[in-house]
């Protein structure tokens, strides 16, 4: 049984719900109930999980009729997605700061 190659493709639907998933995913992330280190662990997923949906809006932008006479704007999809992918990359590459840490009290006689 042949498949045919655009059975295989993401539609266009697939692709703004993988982009909805990603974003709500981002929007679970929330500092007041995570370390920091679990954070920067589920941001870099979604960075990761970005990237393989770019991925997927350029092989569905080879794969579309270029002839059609409404065409969806997978550019625009893409210059989008990426850039919510570079605010999180540029999120994780940042240093990080350094806790205030209360000076020690030094003297321990009475």
């Amino acid at each position: 049984m042949s498949m045919n190659i655009a059975n295989r493709l993401p539609t266009s639907r697939q692709l703004l719900l993988g982009l909805f998933v990603a974003g709500s995913c981002l929007l679970a992330t929330t500092p007041s109930r995570a370390d920091e280190d679990a954070d920067r662990e589920r941001l870099a997923k979604i960075s990761y999980e970005l990237q393989q949906l770019r991925q997927m809006i350029d092989q569905a932008d080879k794969n579309s009729d270029k002839t059609a006479r409404v065409r969806f704007r997978y550019d625009w999809l893409n210059r989008d997605v990426e850039m919510i992918q570079r605010g999180i990359d540029d999120h994780l590459d940042a240093p990080r700061q350094p806790r205030a840490v209360a000076p020690l009290r030094g003297d321990y006689r009475n």
